[in-house]
């Protein structure tokens, strides 16, 4: 946790000549979030604006009903539409008399996720203070089996489409000098698992792309933070399975019969024994929003289970700072990692 000096800090870094003052009159600035009461329970959202893509199901959906049901004006975003998928979001939401509109972002096109923020921006009356950049996809199997298709659709949905959104609400943030991005990674950004195809490859590019906004945000008040969930049972392993047969069923069978044991798993997997709440998700970010904006964390850790990349985060951050603490960039370097 950062201490006060800290705090003095980062304010100093704030471009422009913004004042204290002004940050809180946004509303979503450092006074302001440092006024909460910090015994709040549950913690209130009210008047925030919150777009999260990828809200079929899983961390999304849950994410878009937790957010809203703490006061959050929410775009809940997913492709295709119409569905049933959005058409029970709603009915939930509104039983629920939860503030939710559902806009569709197709996260592999720059058009769609330019009218969708476009959009969402009309809905909310203003810039978006949340991003939640959580659509993404999985293929199994080796890496030698990936194919160029396979290969260019887990990139663009997983790398680009964080990329697109970010440049797509970040104008809006910069102009209020405040805003927070989520990228939803996974404990596989930092360690790898045979196998696993271009999955910790994604991730480990979200990673770095993530921590690197991060640096370069901080004179604009706009924090970002990385979630690394461990294993949930949410409905990825079953979408995984649907890609990754497909992948299987047009792979040649000599490249197959090099990796005979990775290829038997290929497409079935279905996440079981697997018991950990999906809820830790939703949770763990809203209570990372209610914290002051210098004190919100690079990167969280989530899962009640084993942690493996906890040791590399915190070399990483030494790392970051011991080689750049004291150069031109050092403020912001350590702005983000609390030095």
């Amino acid at each position: 946790m950062a201490d006060d000096d800290s705090a003095i800090s980062r304010r100093t870094l704030l471009s422009g000549t913004a004042t204290v003052g002004a940050l809180a009159a946004g509303g979503y600035g450092l006074a302001a979030a440092t006024a909460q009461s910090t015994d709040r329970m549950p913690p209130a959202l009210a008047g925030k604006s919150v777009l999260i893509t990828g809200c079929s199901s899983g961390f999304g959906r849950l994410s878009a009903m937790h957010f809203a049901s703490l006061g959050a004006h929410v775009i809940a975003t997913m492709r295709n539409l119409p569905r049933p998928e959005a058409e029970s979001l709603a009915e939930e939401a509104q039983a629920g008399k939860l503030k939710v509109d559902i806009v569709e972002i197709d996260v592999l096109s720059d058009d769609s996720v330019t009218k969708g923020v476009a959009e969402a921006e009309r809905l909310t009356g203003g810039p978006i203070d949340i991003l939640i950049n959580n659509a993404g996809i999985g293929i199994t199997g080796p890496i030698e089996l990936q194919d160029m298709a396979a290969t260019k659709l887990i990139f663009d949905t997983n790398v680009y489409g964080y990329h697109r959104l970010a440049r797509a609400v970040l104008p809006g943030m910069r102009a209020q000098k405040s805003g927070h991005i989520f990228a939803i990674s996974s404990q596989l950004g930092r360690v790898i698992v045979p196998g696993a195809g271009h999955y910790s490859p994604t991730k480990f590019a979200v990673e770095a792309m993530a921590e690197q906004m991060a640096y370069e945000l901080v004179p604009h008040n706009i924090g970002v933070t990385v979630i690394q969930p461990g294993g949930y049972p949410t409905d990825i392993w079953k979408k995984r399975n649907v890609y990754t047969k497909a992948l299987r069923d047009r792979v040649s069978e000599e490249r197959k019969a090099g990796y005979p044991a990775l290829v038997a798993r290929m497409g079935n997997e279905d996440g079981s024994g697997r018991t950990a709440d999906p809820m830790d998700i939703p949770r763990a970010m809203a209570e990372i929003i209610e914290m002051p904006v210098s004190e919100r964390p690079a990167r969280r850790a989530v899962h009640p289970g084993n942690k493996p990349q906890l040791a590399i985060n915190e070399i990483s951050a030494k790392t970051q700072v011991d080689w750049l603490g004291n150069t031109p960039y050092g403020p912001w370097i350590k702005a983000v990692h609390k030095a």
